[in-house]
């Protein structure tokens, strides 16, 4: 249905939303601009050269700073309010419910937090090659076979 609606549209108007909906893809969920290209049912190059007329990089760079300050913002107000909590609770004053109210909001924020930046972590890290690598028949070759590969120096 979704599709439908994407082609009754106008040819600048599908252009443009193709192109916000291939930076939302990239930008906010990680994809890949092969990813986008298969999602959104358009050629590879053409989300290649939007990403580089838009400098989607510069952009993904700015939003994952904003995202990665405004966490540390949040634990760091966090630990303050424990803190004042914690003193008043240890030096016998009533402690106020609003800042425990506050403060009992802010945890489950955390596991959200935690959670995307697990995302994140994910999505920037290369992938390992499965299979037989090069490397590893070298170590099998070595280690349980005891064949030693001659060294480029020695050839």
């Amino acid at each position: 249905m979704r599709r439908l609606k994407i082609w009754s549209l106008s040819l600048n108007n599908k252009k443009q939303y193709l192109a916000n909906e291939a930076e939302r893809l990239f930008m906010y969920e990680y994809c890949t601009v092969n990813e986008i290209a298969t999602k959104l049912h358009i050629n590879r190059k053409t989300v290649l050269a939007w990403k580089e007329q838009e400098d989607w990089d510069k952009k993904r760079r700015d939003y994952l700073k904003s995202k990665q300050a405004f966490h540390e913002e949040m634990y760091e107000f966090a630990r303050k309010l424990l803190k004042s909590i914690k003193e008043d609770f240890e030096s016998g004053e009533k402690v106020d419910t609003g800042r425990l109210y506050a403060f009992n909001k802010i945890i489950p924020m955390f596991t959200k937090v935690k959670d995307y930046e697990d995302i994140i972590s994910k999505k920037d890290k290369p992938a390992k090659p499965k299979g037989l690598t090069p490397e590893l028949i070298s170590q099998i070759e070595e280690e349980i076979l005891g064949i030693k590969q001659p060294d480029a120096n020695q050839e």
